[in-house]
């Protein structure tokens, strides 16, 4: 069972972090907030641009690490020509990226710069987690709500422990597990009441079983990141990603943490479907934990 936590200490799982910018009216944006929750998590930051290199764009760049809160932050800038998806990827394996962090605007379901069909690749290939950031601020904006999911994967305990961590390094005190459960597992027709009082009592059956598992796994958390979170369990029925990306918008999330899409061949291709109901609009900032090889 993956967790960044053992024996009562922490294993940092961000140590580096990477961020792909483009040139656009958010960039300012972009790098502050990156730059602050880079340090936050205690890391140190890569800036990548895949384009050509100027002395306007590298005096722009600059002029904005000039104004960034956190001065002692070790900061690099790197230049880079080709195809963004294929050079981000590359850059990711070679500089042994933890996390990789992406600006996307929405706008009319539209996302630029490296979101949408470049996003769908990164989020399968890419070797590290990745945070898509959809409301950067230039002054901080307290993270107060976590979303993660805590569907029954593999990679499920790694995804909760990592929650717990960003949680606690960015200030937030509600962390919500949400357990989505299919509707086809209660599968009973409802024709009078009696099946109606079985279909709920199934579902109760299947509330109690899936926090049963959660909690499980929370305890292979110290104490000491507990005890200032206010953790709260959520089963919802429906279309895994399509509820829980509803969910953490309803609740008004700051963060929704979810596991990372599979590598899967044509017959197996559930999982990133579950992604995508959520990168094709998404509802907060998201973060996709993948495990560090």
């Amino acid at each position: 069972m993956a967790s960044i936590f053992k024996k009562e200490s922490l294993n940092p799982p961000f140590k580096t972090v990477l961020f792909g910018f483009a040139f656009s009216p958010s960039l300012k944006i972009n790098i502050m907030e990156t730059s602050r929750i880079t340090h936050f998590f205690g890391a140190k930051l890569l800036l990548l641009h895949v384009g050509v290199k100027t002395k306007e764009k590298e005096q722009q760049i600059l002029e904005i690490l000039s104004q960034i809160e956190h001065k002692s932050l070790e900061v690099s800038i790197e230049w880079k020509t080709g195809k963004p998806d294929q050079v981000l990827l590359e850059t990711c394996e070679n500089s042994n990226i933890d996390l990789l962090i992406l600006g996307a605007l929405q706008h009319e379901n539209l996302y630029q710069f490296y979101v949408g069909s470049i996003a769908r690749k990164l989020t399968r290939k890419v070797c590290c987690s990745v945070l898509l950031l959809i409301k950067p601020s230039e002054e901080r904006v307290p993270c107060k709500h976590v979303v993660v999911n805590g569907l029954e994967d593999e990679g499920t305990a790694l995804a909760i422990s990592i929650a717990v961590y960003v949680s606690n390094a960015l200030g937030a005190k509600q962390l919500t597990i949400v357990e989505e459960i299919r509707q086809k597992e209660v599968a009973v027709s409802i024709e009078d009441d009696k099946s109606l009082k079985k279909a709920a009592i199934k579902k109760e059956r299947l509330r109690h079983r899936e926090d049963s598992r959660v909690r499980k796994l929370l305890k292979s958390i110290p104490e000491d990141y507990l005890k200032d979170l206010k953790v709260k369990t959520q089963s919802i029925f429906g279309k895994r990603g399509y509820s829980i990306g509803h969910y953490a918008e309803v609740v008004r999330a700051d963060l929704l943490v979810m596991n990372a899409p599979k590598k899967t061949g044509l017959l197996d291709r559930v999982f990133p479907h579950d992604i995508e109901y959520i990168l094709s609009d998404l509802p907060t900032d998201l973060l996709i934990v993948r495990k560090n090889n």
